[in-house]
């Protein structure tokens, strides 16, 4: 799993929209910033471009737009940004098809986040193919990663999020249906949600998302709900102290879920679930690793430094 070279598993490898797979900024040129003026003319650049972040980079709040064809890393553990943060995705409209100019094949890896004076990362309006992978992120001010209004295909994986309370909103209002249906079809894998209370996720309207193989621990509001007719495969994850490990019936309509092979240790205790939902093999292949060893195996892999970058 700590292979830099391999490719996304989940929503980001599927061949979908024209975009076939998640590649970033794969054939494209290199450059490595150590300061914002650069690292914001990197991300604004057109075209396939691999930037490489070198040390913590304070950036103006709050949020900085990423364009198509980008694979964007840290050099080391201890490099990433502090301040603002980065949106992928175009500005907010109200159209309820995919633009062509959508926001697309973007990687985000190896990056700490600090005190975002809003997201640290929001994937919006239809974006897609988006991996955000190995990550260490906590001290935000909203959401850590949020993901909303029709963006789909994107895999969140290998990230350890931690002093935080909002931790991830898939689906950002109830009322938004037109742009969300079919769409929000995320992968999260092998994420350490540790110690943030609620949104590990929080689902409206995404079918199938799939949560495997995290290890949530002292989560004290809810792990996983799934609402407004959302669809969750909830799978192969080690739940330690946590209030509700899962829900469909958290906050509103209800969603729909399977929930199967999961560890409860501590104070943890069954959720609600029930329902149908397509199985994300449909769609790609995976193997789910033991659940009575996700603790240790995500403790120790996920979070930044464990790439080679």
């Amino acid at each position: 799993p700590l292979d830099p070279g391999a490719p996304p598993i989940g929503f980001a490898s599927v061949n979908a929209l024209g975009q076939n797979g998640t590649t970033g900024g794969a054939g494209g040129p290199t450059v490595t910033v150590d300061t914002a003026a650069e690292f914001l003319a990197a991300v604004a650049t057109p075209g396939p471009l691999n930037v490489r972040v070198s040390g913590m980079i304070a950036l103006p709040g709050p949020m900085h737009d990423v364009t198509s064809d980008k694979t964007i890393v840290g050099v080391g553990a201890n490099s990433g940004i502090t301040g603002g943060g980065l949106n992928i995705g175009l500005p907010i409209s109200n159209v309820t098809t995919p633009p062509a100019d959508a926001v697309h094949n973007v990687i985000v890896r190896n990056l700490n986040f600090r005190n975002t004076v809003d997201d640290a990362i929001n994937v919006q309006m239809f974006s897609h193919h988006v991996w955000i992978d190995h990550n260490d992120l906590a001290y935000g001010y909203d959401g850590l990663i949020d993901i909303k209004r029709g963006s789909s295909y994107i895999t969140v994986s290998w990230n350890h999020t931690h002093h935080h309370s909002k931790n991830m909103l898939l689906g950002h209002d109830d009322n938004n249906a037109a742009q969300d249906v079919g769409n929000l079809k995320v992968t999260y894998h092998h994420n350490w949600f540790d110690r943030t209370p609620q949104r590990n996720p929080r689902v409206r309207f995404g079918d199938p998302v799939h949560v495997f193989n995290n290890y949530f621990v002292y989560n004290t509001d809810v792990g996983v709900a799934c609402q407004l007719d959302s669809g969750c495969v909830v799978e192969g994850n080690y739940f330690e102290d946590v209030e509700v490990p899962w829900s469909i019936s958290y906050s509103g309509d209800r969603g729909r879920m399977i929930a199967r092979n999961n560890v409860l240790a501590g104070t943890s205790e069954p959720g609600d679930a029930g329902g149908t939902v397509t199985e994300p093999r449909t769609f790609y292949p995976y193997q789910v690793t033991d659940p009575n060893t996700v603790k240790s195996v995500v403790s120790a892999g996920s979070g930044t430094g464990k790439l080679g970058y």
